[in-house]
This record gives C-alpha cells, sequence and structure tokens, in this order.
C-alpha cells in the first residue's frame, strides 16, 4: 500500500521512498489512532503527514528517552544537534538521515513555514528543565510549540476551502485539544518523569498539589479534590474539542472524514476517562479496536465520496 502513496504523491527516488517508508513506521508504531485516521485521507497526502508525525514523534522520544551511556551525550546536547541537522536539512544541505530527508521533502513540496519546526523544538527543550506550569498562560506557551503547531504544520497537506488563515486557528485548536487530553490520560506517567502538565493555581483552587498527585500515585486511587480537580480541566479540553470542530467544514473535503475521526476518537479518551470517574492513576484511558474500526469505518464512505470527480487534484503539493 505504501508503494501507491509514494506513487501517487510523485516519490521516485528509491532513497527517499526508503525515507518516507521510515516515516510511516514510526507513525503505525507509535500513533494507533492517528495512523487509523490517516488511512482516510488520500494517498498523495499520506506520506506527508507519516514525515510530520515520524519527526515529531522522533524528536519527543529523544526528550523523553535518556541516554543509553555517556557516550550518546545528554539530551539537550542531542536536540541541539537535532536543531543544528533540521535546519541543514531544510537549507537542502542534508539529505543522509531518511527522518530529515522525508520532512525536508515535505516541507518543500507544500511550502510549510520553518518557523513551526522551531516552537516545536523550544518546547520539546522545556521538557528538559520545566516540571511544572504555574497557570495557564505558562502551560499554553509550552502547548502551542508542542501541540497547536502540529495543527499548523499539517494544515497545507490537508488543503483548505478559503484562505488557509482563516482555518489556522481551528487548526492550532485541534492540536491542543489532543495535547490536553494526553495531559489527563497520561497524569501517572508524566508524575514518574517527575512533570506535571496541568496549572499550579487551577490545581491548588481544588486543594491539589504535586504532593497529592504523588499520593494517588502511589496509591492507584484518585482524591476526592483531585477528581474536581481533573474534571475541571476535562471540561477546558471539551471546550477545545468544541472550537476545533467548527474548523472541520474549512478544510478541502477530502481531508474532513480523516479530522473528523481523528477528533472523535482521541476525544473519545476523555469519555473513558469520565467513565471511570477519573482513575487516572490505575490504568490508562484507551479507545477499543472494535471502536477504532467502527468509526473509521463509516467514515470511510464519505472518505471515498470525497475523492471522487477530480477533487484531489486540488491538493495538489506545490512543485519547484
Amino acid at each position: 500500500m505504501m508503494r501507491t502513496e509514494l506513487d501517487a504523491a510523485g516519490i521516485r527516488a528509491t532513497q527517499l521512498r526508503a525515507a518516507y517508508l521510515r516515516c510511516r513506521e514510526l507513525n503505525a508504531r507509535h500513533g494507533r489512532t492517528f495512523f487509523l485516521a490517516t488511512r482516510l485521507l488520500a494517498p498523495a497526502q499520506r506520506p506527508a503527514i507519516h514525515a510530520l508525525y515520524g519527526f515529531a514523534r522522533w524528536a519527543d522520544d529523544i526528550v523523553d528517552e535518556p541516554p543509553i551511556d555517556d557516550a550518546t551525550g545528554s539530551r539537550a546536547d542531542r536536540l541541539d544537534a537535532v536543531a543544528e541537522d533540521l535546519h541543514d536539512s531544510l537549507s537542502g544541505n542534508r539529505d543522509d538521515d531518511p527522518i530529515f530527508a522525508a520532512l525536508a521533502d515535505t516541507v518543500a513540496r507544500y511550502r510549510i513555514d520553518h518557523v513551526l519546526f522551531d516552537e516545536f523544538l523550544e518546547s520539546m527543550r522545556m521538557d528538559l528543565t520545566v516540571t511544572d506550569y504555574p497557570d495557564r498562560a505558562a502551560l499554553d506557551r509550552y502547548v502551542h510549540g508542542s501541540a497547536a503547531v502540529i495543527g499548523l504544520q499539517v494544515l497545507p497537506v490537508l488543503g483548505t476551502v478559503g484562505a488557509r488563515a482563516e482555518a489556522a486557528p481551528y487548526a492550532a485548536a485541534l492540536g491542543k485539544a489532543f495535547q490536553l487530553t494526553n495531559f489527563l490520560r497520561d497524569i501517572a506517567e508524566d508524575l514518574d518523569r517527575g512533570r506535571v502538565y496541568l496549572p499550579a493555581d487551577e490545581l491548588a483552587a481544588f486543594g491539589v498539589d504535586r504532593d497529592l498527585l504523588h499520593w494517588c500515585r502511589d496509591h492507584r486511587r484518585t482524591d476526592t479534590r483531585v477528581r474536581s480537580a481533573l474534571a475541571a480541566q476535562h471540561a477546558v479540553a471539551r471546550d477545545w474539542y468544541r472550537y476545533a470542530d467548527a474548523g472541520i467544514t474549512l478544510l478541502h473535503p477530502v481531508s474532513r472524514p480523516c479530522v473528523a475521526t481523528a477528533a472523535v476518537l482521541y476525544s473519545e479518551i476523555l469519555d473513558r476517562i469520565e467513565e471511570t470517574e477519573f482513575a487516572v492513576f490505575t490504568a490508562r484511558a484507551t479507545v477499543s479496536n472494535v471502536r477504532r474500526t467502527r468509526v473509521a469505518g463509516s467514515a470511510l464512505a464519505r472518505a471515498l465520496w470525497a475523492r471522487r470527480g477530480g477533487r484531489v487534484r486540488a491538493l495538489a503539493p506545490a512543485r519547484d
């Protein structure tokens, strides 16, 4: 199937095709929901989404997984090297690394703003030193680079029915909604890494601090104060999904089933969290394979219909 996608995207060079395949493997392994939703895009769009996600996943792993030994250098050094290699790749001065090669090709084809990648790496650097966020404004600065810019990166690939600037706030908002969902789902895992991705002042309003969160983690129980605080954060995430949903109609018709499916499935993680009464310290909230398949299956007919009549041609990437 990947061969069909690469052919549809006009990617012919053997080495470059292998680079995109590497990114597709990362997407399939780490992003089950996103990978499934990507299958609803036109074949020509999929390699670019894989390249963008593959780079983001790879850089995020550098932050979350410490070096095996001193010879690999510190995570900060590795991120600095990534930033330098990224600059070289986007400038056309490096193509030996498969992830950078696919990313640089995608950025050039779709004329994606390079600043978005600088902002992403800046948030990755924050993860090396920042362990708490005092208020919503501080957290929003992190989320902009870690998630909102991802929505902005993929927007040129998705295409829009009008000016891209009109759809941009909604694309950024959906990335933010996904990230806020992650923060609630992964609170125990993040605590194990020494991080709390919830505004400290908003937690304190319910009598919650880091010590109480650790107590919940250690005892695998959700204190009533923590439950109330998480419910408030849950409502914030819901608001961002509602806002982002209004922007789906601004996307190219071919891309709407994919984005709508990703939004539905990811927002249902919030449903699972709520159904368990915020027992996020006991088990990781997930959406079942059966449910993912059912939602994607119902969207497939809409996706196929949108591709009829030559509509996909309007999404052809920019070429030199």
